[in-house]
């Protein structure tokens, strides 16, 4: 395996063997049980991160109210990030695991919302249709690929998203703006590492990816400033496969991974006419999974912080 894992390999280690003393792990060989464990509490460990980073917080970034009905449109690109440590595979039976990337993951996403129903007085239940592509690039991760099938645009992953805003009041300074969404979005299948190659690798992990977004958000315009906050619930969930050397040659685990967790989140805004620069800073919470496997540099029991940055234009 390689030492160096840019953000498409944070939603594909999330694909690593289930948690502790997994029962598909059993082997005589204890160097390859003690490094399919390690990889089955990574994948867990790392699902939510890798979640995060897909879905962002704010589902349209730096803004609260919905967009004041039919023929109303907005448009961002955005990047969002989240810092974590990973596991070196190739040091998998050690104790503690060594870690082989520490860094921030990024994915930029473009993200879209056309309004579609003004709503009663206030802007009570008006509407608005969200859509969201994430791009991911990786052929520039060695030892990355997508899955044939999957949406991609040449080299890149397409994961795409969809959802509804509904608003609840359209405010005016001092009063807020106010929303709920719901996003679902998905990441085709993606592999890392190859253990049937020549130089077999020893292991390789290949994951596509779901999750379902629940959002509030307040937000208000104070002079030339737009801020929001707001909080949600995240459900995460993913069909993972995971191959391993093992006596006798390679052997496939197979994980249904689902995670919930809650976000917390702030943007602001500066307005230039139609543009607006928007940043972004959350928190997702965490969680104790009961691991057996000790991470260096890592805590996956921690919540974690994460921000994100875009432009975004209204028409």
């Amino acid at each position: 395996m390689q030492p160096y894992m840019p953000s498409l390999v944070l939603l594909t280690v999330v694909a690593l063997p289930l948690a502790a003393q997994e029962p598909q792990c059993q082997s005589v060989n204890a160097q390859a049980q003690a490094a399919c464990n390690t990889m089955v509490d990574a994948t867990r460990a790392f699902h939510p991160l890798a979640g995060m980073i897909v879905s962002g917080g704010n589902p349209v970034l730096g803004a609260a109210g919905t967009l004041g009905g039919f023929g109303h449109l907005s448009a961002a690109l955005r990047v969002n990030a989240i810092k974590a440590s990973l596991p070196n595979p190739d040091s998998a039976s050690q104790n503690p695991v060594p870690s082989s990337f520490d860094g921030y993951f990024p994915a930029p996403v473009i993200e879209a919302a056309v309004g579609l129903y003004g709503g009663q007085g206030g802007g009570l239940l008006s509407i608005d249709g969200l859509a969201s592509a994430v791009l991911l690039p990786a052929s520039r991760v060695q030892g990355m690929s997508v899955d044939p099938g999957a949406p991609k645009i040449g080299d890149i992953a397409l994961g795409l998203g969809y959802g509804v805003r509904i608003g609840l009041l359209r405010g005016s300074f001092p009063i807020p703006s106010v929303s709920v969404s719901v996003m679902k979005r998905h990441v085709p299948r993606v592999q890392f590492g190859n253990v049937n190659a020549p130089a077999g690798d020893p292991a390789d992990f290949a994951i596509d990816f779901d999750a379902v977004n629940y959002r509030v958000v307040a937000g208000m315009r104070v002079l030339f400033a737009d801020v929001a906050a707001g909080l949600g619930v995240d459900h995460y969930t993913s069909a993972a496969r995971i191959r391993f050397q093992d006596i006798g040659g390679p052997r496939t685990v197979n994980l249904d991974l689902a995670n919930t967790r809650e976000v917390l989140f702030a943007n602001a805004g500066l307005s230039m006419g139609l543009a607006k620069l928007v940043v972004e800073l959350g928190y997702q919470t965490g969680t104790d999974q009961s691991f057996s496997t000790t991470f260096s540099d890592f805590d996956p029991k921690a919540g974690h912080v994460f921000w994100g940055a875009g432009l975004r234009l209204n028409f």
